[in-house]
C-alpha cells in the first residue's frame, strides 16, 4: 500500500516541522513526529510527500474569472484580485484551484519570496514535494456548522460552502469579532435583532493546551453563539487534517515557476492495480481471439476438404481450381438445356413413335450424353430413314444421319438426335 509523508512546515517563530506517515485513506500508520526537515526526509524515504504551509501567510479567495484555462487564465488572476491586494503583484504567486459549481474559482495568493524560502529549505533537506497546500485547506467542512480551529493566536474559520480563512490576533475574542463569528459588543445597541439573527453554530477544534489557555474566555462567550461545541485534538491537528487528504480539493501552490515534474512513481502506485487488470483483460481478449481464429481455420480446412470431395464426385473429368465458378457454369448449362432426364425420356418417346410409324425400322444401339442421343438404326431403305428423320423433326428434335451402310435387307445408319437448343458436335 503506497504511503504519503504529510509534512507541516513550521509557523513563523518556530524551527521544528512535524510530520506523519499516512496511507491512501489518510489514516496514520505511525506516530506524529517533530524535528528538523532533514529528519523528516529520512523518515519519509521514497514515499510521496505532501507539504502543509502555514495558512496565516496565504490568502485564499474565490474571484469570478473569465472562461478559459492554462496560461490565459493565469494571466487574468492578478488583475481580478488587484483591488484586494496591498502588495505589488509582481512579488506574489498565484495558484488556481478546480472550478466548482459556483461562479467563483478558488485562488491562493502567497509571497514569491516566502514560497522560494519554503522550497529552498525543502530541497536542501532532500525533499521534493508532490504538492503544497495551505494547512487550513484540509479543515473538514461541516454543512450545518462553522468550523473553528485555534492554534496559539491563530484562528482559522471555515463556514459551510465557503473557503477557509485565518485571523492571527489575541485575545481570541478579538479574533472572533474580526472574523465575524460573534458580534462586536461595541457596535452599539441600535441593531439588537440583527445581532441576534447573526448568531452562529460553531464547533471548535484545538489542543488540550490551547483549551486550558482560552477556556475561561470562551465560557464568557457561550451566549454569543447559537450553539457551541469543543473538540479536543489530543495528538495535535496533523492527524485531524490528514483525514481529509484523500478527498481534498485544496489549491496546490506548486504552479507556474514552482510547478514540479510529474510524479510518475506515485502515479504508477496509484494506477498499478487498474493497469494490471487492463493488461490481464487485454491478454484474455487476445487469447480468445486467437482461439476463435484457430477454430475458424480448422473449420475452413474441413470445408475445403468437403468441397473437393463434392467436386470430384460431381465433375470427375474436371480439375478443380475455382469450384464455385466451375459448378455454377455447369448448373447454368444444365438450366439452359433443360433437365437431362426429362429430355432423355422425351427423346425416347419421340423415337418410339417414329419407329412404330416406319415399317421394318429398328434401333440397334443408343448412347446419350450432353443432351445428344447417338444411335444405330436399321431401316428397309434410305427412303425409310428419311421418313424416320422427318417424323422425329416434327416433334421439335433434330435427327441427322451421320453415315449409312447398305446391309442385307436394308440400310444401317448412324444418327444423332438432339434438341433445337443443343449445339451440334464438331
Amino acid at each position: 500500500m503506497p504511503l504519503t509523508l504529510l509534512l507541516r512546515l513550521p509557523a513563523s517563530g518556530s524551527d521544528d516541522s512535524e510530520w506523519l506517515m499516512v496511507d491512501e485513506s489518510g489514516s496514520a500508520t505511525g506516530p506524529r513526529q517533530r524535528g528538523p526537515l532533514s529528519l523528516a526526509a529520512a523518515a519519509g524515504g521514497s514515499a510521496r510527500t505532501v507539504v502543509l504551509a502555514p495558512a496565516a501567510q496565504i490568502l485564499l479567495t474565490e474571484p469570478e474569472l473569465p472562461p478559459g484555462s492554462g496560461v490565459k487564465l493565469a494571466r487574468a488572476v492578478p488583475f481580478a484580485l488587484e483591488e484586494q491586494l496591498t502588495e505589488d503583484i509582481d512579488k506574489l504567486c498565484f495558484a488556481i484551484g478546480r472550478r466548482g459549481s459556483g461562479p467563483g474559482t478558488p485562488v491562493a495568493v502567497v509571497s514569491r519570496r516566502l514560497m522560494q524560502d519554503w522550497m529552498s529549505s525543502l530541497r536542501a533537506a532532500g525533499i521534493e514535494p508532490a504538492a503544497v497546500f495551505p494547512d487550513m485547506s484540509l479543515m473538514p467542512a461541516n454543512p450545518g456548522q462553522t468550523v473553528l480551529w485555534l492554534e496559539g493566536d491563530r484562528l482559522a474559520v471555515r463556514r459551510p460552502g465557503l473557503l477557509p480563512f485565518a485571523v492571527e490576533l489575541a485575545p481570541v475574542t478579538d479574533a472572533l469579532i474580526i472574523a465575524g463569528v460573534i458580534a462586536d459588543p461595541n457596535a452599539g445597541e441600535a441593531q439588537p435583532a440583527v445581532q441576534a439573527a447573526a448568531l452562529e453554530s460553531a464547533v471548535l477544534y484545538l489542543t488540550r493546551e490551547d483549551w486550558t489557555r482560552v477556556k475561561t474566555e470562551f465560557e464568557g462567550l457561550i451566549d454569543r453563539f447559537e450553539a457551541f461545541k469543543v473538540q479536543l485534538l489530543p495528538e495535535g491537528p496533523l492527524p485531524w487534517l490528514a483525514r481529509e487528504l484523500a478527498a481534498t480539493d485544496a489549491v496546490n501552490l506548486l504552479q507556474g515557476e514552482f510547478a514540479t515534474a510529474a510524479d510518475y512513481g506515485a502515479r504508477w502506485q496509484q494506477w498499478r492495480l487498474a493497469a494490471l487488470l487492463a493488461v490481464g483483460l487485454l491478454a484474455t481478449h487476445v487469447a480468445a481471439q486467437w482461439l476463435q481464429i484457430r477454430e475458424a481455420n480448422k473449420q475452413s480446412a474441413a470445408l475445403d476438404g468437403e468441397i473437393s470431395e463434392v467436386f470430384a464426385t460431381a465433375m470427375p473429368a474436371n480439375k478443380m481450381h475455382e469450384p464455385r465458378r466451375q459448378m455454377q457454369e455447369r448448373l447454368d448449362r444444365i438450366h439452359r438445356f433443360g433437365s437431362g432426364r426429362e429430355y432423355f425420356m422425351k427423346t425416347l418417346q419421340v423415337l418410339g413413335g417414329a419407329v412404330t410409324a416406319t415399317p421394318k425400322t429398328t434401333l440397334d444401339a443408343l448412347s446419350f450424353r450432353d443432351q445428344v442421343l447417338d444411335m444405330k438404326v436399321t431401316a428397309a431403305s434410305v427412303d425409310a430413314l428419311s421418313q424416320f428423320s422427318q417424323l422425329v423433326a416434327k416433334q421439335g428434335l433434330t435427327a441427322d444421319i451421320q453415315s449409312s451402310t447398305p446391309v442385307s435387307g436394308g440400310v444401317e445408319a448412324h444418327m444423332q438426335v438432339r434438341s433445337g437448343a443443343a449445339r451440334a458436335p464438331k
